[in-house]
């Protein structure tokens, strides 16, 4: 009987240590096959995406969003803030300045993707900190019931004429897409121009709102008559129907161009779940994704030879500022500062 109880005993042991062991295992393949990711493009667009990604690879992809006020800045202050400790693996940023800071300041590491071959150089960090795609533009929307086709603006430098007097608006400048372009005259213009150019609209009473997606609300309600916002949120309110028409502005042959904003992605130094974020960059980076951010409402433009529905211009096609992502991050503090100081009270 002592015998037995020991065979028991031994039994009951090894099946409770395999029952354990099994319940560590499991949790390990949870743990395995997770992935974070901290994402600044508008989770319309991009929730589809990665529920597809959920979907095709089974792994748990745990999403954090940006708020729509502080667009892209909240989540690089808080890459940074986390420096030490990354809870991130990916981040899907909707522009590239700030993908720029983030290289700055260590807090990426290099990835360069099988699925980034045909993306062109200049939409890539050659080291491989940071990868663009699924490109928008900034555009000038206005209303089409308060004003003629024939009378809309066709630049931005226009915006500062006395009969758009306390009719023209922007989002924030101290955030997202608006932030960059405010950066990208000061890289274009110099610091004395750009600055000239936009106290000339202070002068002109432009008014400053929340967010992109506020200015194209405010014009499709005449609440102002011009906004300079993104394609995207433009092109919302044309599909929708809305009494509204979008232009890229400065095209002319003797004009300056529009700001070209294409996404980027980054491995997180540090990722907890490395190996499971190159996947999910490899995916965000594909042809297939571009594509399919072609098709939505965002209207986005692939960096490479992608078949798009025909509202979608070619980054060919359009003409871009002259200067290029460095010169624009590296104008990101003394442009920030100024319109803190005159535009924010």
């Amino acid at each position: 009987m002592k015998g037995q109880s020991l065979i028991v005993y031994a039994v009951g042991s090894f099946v409770a240590i395999m029952l354990v062991m099994g319940i560590m295992w499991s949790v390990q393949e949870v743990i395995g096959r997770t992935v974070v990711i901290y994402v600044a493009h508008d989770q319309d667009y991009s929730e589809p995406i990665l529920e597809e990604f959920r979907e095709k690879t089974g792994m748990k992809v745990k999403i954090k969003y940006d708020t729509e006020l502080t667009k892209t800045v909240g989540l690089v202050n808080l890459l940074i803030a986390e420096k030490d400790n990354p809870r991130a693996d990916v981040f899907w940023n909707n522009e590239i300045s700030r993908s720029i800071q983030l290289k700055e300041e260590f807090i990426s590491k290099p990835y360069c993707s099988v699925s980034s071959i045909n993306i062109s150089e200049k939409y890539k960090d050659k080291e491989c900190y940071w990868t663009g795609f699924a490109a928008r533009a900034r555009v000038l929307i206005y209303n089409t019931d308060l004003i003629n086709e024939s009378e809309a603006p066709t630049s931005i430098y226009e915006l500062t004429d006395e009969k758009w007097k306390g009719k023209v608006c922007i989002a924030n400048p101290l955030f997202g897409t608006t932030g960059s372009h405010i950066a990208a005259l000061f890289a274009m213009m110099g610091d004395e121009g750009a600055k000239e150019f936009l106290l000339n609209l202070k002068e002109n009473e432009m008014q400053i709102v929340s967010s992109n997606s506020m200015v194209r609300d405010q014009v499709v309600a005449g609440e102002c008559w011009i906004g300079i916002t993104d394609t995207d949120d433009a092109n919302d309110a044309v599909v929708d129907g809305k009494p509204v028409k979008m232009v890229f502005p400065d095209q002319g042959a003797e004009q300056s161009g529009t700001l070209i904003i294409p996404n980027s992605v980054m491995l997180i130094n540090g990722a907890p779940h490395e190996e499971n974020g190159k996947i999910l960059i490899d995916y965000l980076l594909s042809k297939e994704i571009e594509k399919k951010l072609s098709e939505t409402k965002a209207m986005q433009m692939p960096t490479r030879d992608v078949d798009t529905p025909e509202n979608v211009p070619k980054l060919s096609e359009l003409k871009g500022l002259s200067v290029n992502d460095y010169q624009i991050f590296e104008k990101l503090n003394i442009s920030r500062e100024f319109v803190q100081n005159e535009f924010i009270e």
